[in-house]
Order: structure tokens, then sequence, then C-alpha cells
């Protein structure tokens, strides 16, 4: 379903200022949707789940699958697509490769997601080892939840003005990324929640803030290089290319998760157990300057994505004019 949904804006419209609203108006909803979230849930477990929790997970599960099923429906139903887009064709996987490997653009935004998948997934994965081991209470984390939510949505709000000033939704991604990277390097010396909680808690949100811009950037950008590949190419393959970018931030995640888990077990992690230095260590370098290097790293890679509004728009010309790169 992501897929399909993900290419929707790059239907909707060739308008790259609309298509920046578009994004900003999803990673906003999002955000807040995953705010409302984190506060009712668990307390809708305990409602439905007070004779079994086995009964609240379960009631709440289906609860909320009805109900993205039916915003899912509605969002369908009602978006209309007015991109032309080419006779549909059988065009073999090895075609739309090559298309995509001469899509320059598009290959610092692949490279982009992998490193997103990495960091993001590798850091949540371990936030709760985090709080509870090196922190030494897991109630920290919900205080932790609570406090970048308004920071996210904030942050995801701030892609738009800041697109505009910059003119290149890539730099935007990059400054983001940048910011993200220094505010999680500047964490690890107030690690502490018990002796800097306001400094922590604070830092947190900062850090949200910078991430939630990023997160709409990086996906704001995935339509315009639709674009540039078909006057490069011919071939116009939106599907195909989200596709691959979701591909990629899944193997990512994959690398990022397992790396922490191999390296937690190698030296020696029990669950519920005091761990020792080395297990402690890994936890709070890749709850802090791990993934804050590799969000430099991401806003290094993402400098050099050239694709500006300017550019996008004399490409978007030249292909309504039948002309190719």
């Amino acid at each position: 379903m992501n897929i399909p949904y993900g290419t929707l804006c790059g239907a909707m419209t060739q308008d790259i200022d609309e298509r920046a609203k578009i994004n900003t108006s999803r990673s906003v909803a999002a955000m807040i949707a995953i705010g409302v979230l984190n506060i009712i849930t668990v307390p809708l477990i305990n409602k439905f789940g007070s004779s079994s929790a086995k009964t609240g997970y379960l009631t709440v599960a289906v609860i909320y699958g009805c109900i993205f099923a039916a915003c899912h429906f509605f969002c369908f139903a009602k978006t209309k697509e007015a991109v032309i887009t080419p006779e549909k064709e059988k065009i073999s996987i090895k075609v739309q490769l090559k298309a995509v490997l001469q899509n320059r653009p598009y290959l610092l935004a692949l490279v982009g997601q992998i490193l997103f998948g990495f960091t993001l997934y590798g850091r949540n994965a371990d936030v709760l080892y985090y709080f509870t081991y090196v922190e030494g209470n897991a109630s920290y984390y919900t205080t932790y939840s609570m406090c970048i939510i308004i920071p996210s949505i904030i942050g995801a709000a701030c892609f738009q003005p800041v697109f505009r000033k910059l003119n290149n939704k890539g730099r935007t991604a990059s400054v983001f990324a940048l910011l993200t990277g220094i505010s999680m390097l500047s964490m690890f010396f107030f690690f502490n929640v018990k002796e800097a909680p306001v400094i922590f808690y604070a830092l947190s949100g900062i850090t949200q803030f910078f991430f939630s811009g990023f997160n709409t950037a990086i996906y704001a950008i995935i339509p315009d290089c639709v674009e540039y590949g078909e006057w490069k190419t011919g071939l116009r393959n939106d599907g195909f290319q989200y596709a691959f970018i979701s591909l990629g931030n899944k193997i990512g995640m994959a690398i990022g998760t397992a790396l922490l888990a191999g390296l937690l077990g190698k030296y020696g992690y029990v669950a519920n157990q005091t761990q020792n230095a080395a297990v402690l260590s890994i936890m709070k370098h890749a709850f802090t300057t791990i993934p804050g290097v590799l969000w430099i790293v991401t806003a290094v890679v993402l400098f050099f994505y050239r694709l500006n509004k300017k550019r996008y728009n004399e490409i978007v010309e030249e292909l309504k004019n039948g002309k190719r790169g």
C-alpha cells in the first residue's frame, strides 16, 4: 500500500512547490498521528484488556486497522491524478535498472535512503535498551516520547520555508541531516537524565525537530527524480523508483538493526540483567555518537544533489515540448 501511496505526490502535480506542500502536509499529519497514538495506545490497551492484556492488544490493533483502512480508502477515492503518464507497457527490470543508474539525483537520494534506514532504525532499536540499562529506568522513554511530539510536528512543517530559501530539496535535506547529527553528538555529553534532565530532553526535542525536517525533505525528493529520469532516458517509471527507494531504506534498516543486535550479543548482553561496561558503551554510542556521525555523512552525500528548482522547471518545460536530455 505504501508504494502506490508514495507515488501519488508525483502523479498529482508537476509543480515543485505544490509537491513540497503536499509532502509537508503528509509529514505533519503523520507526526500528529504518531503523537496521538503514543499518548492513547497504552490507556486503550488497559481499558480493553482489563481482564487480559492479550485481549487489549488485539482489540486496539483491530480498531486501528479499521481506522487506517477507512482513511486510505477515502484518500485513494478522493485523490485526483493530474500528470499524464505513458501508456501501460511491460518494461523489464533490467531496462528500468539501467535507467535509474543514469539518474544521478535519484542515486544520491537512494544512498541517502540507505543511510537513513541504517541510522534511524538502528537507533530506534537501541532506544529502549538505552533507557532501560544505561539510564536505569525504562519509564524515561515515555517522557522522552512526550518531549519529541511537538518538535516533530514543527520540524516537519519547517521543510517548506527552508526549501523556499534554498530552492533545492537535496540541499534542504542536507542541512537538516547535518543539524540532526550535530544535535545527536551533543547529546553524548548530557546522557545522564538524572543529572541534567532539562538539557537532555531539550536536546532530544531539538534533535527530533531537525530529524522531522529531514524526513519530510528526503521523501519530497523522489517525485522530482522521476521527471529527471524521464528527461534523461525517455522512461517514466514512478512506481519502480519509489519501490527501489523503499528497498534501499529497508536494506539500511536490516543492516542497522542486525549490526546492533550482533554487537550486543558479541559483548555479552543478557536480558533483564545488569550489563557489563562494553554493552553499556555500545548502547550509549548507538544512541548518540554513531548515528550523529552517520547523519553528518548523509548530509555530505545529499549536499551534492544538484537538481534545484530552476533546473527542475527547465526539465519539465522541455518534457512538455517533447525534448530529452
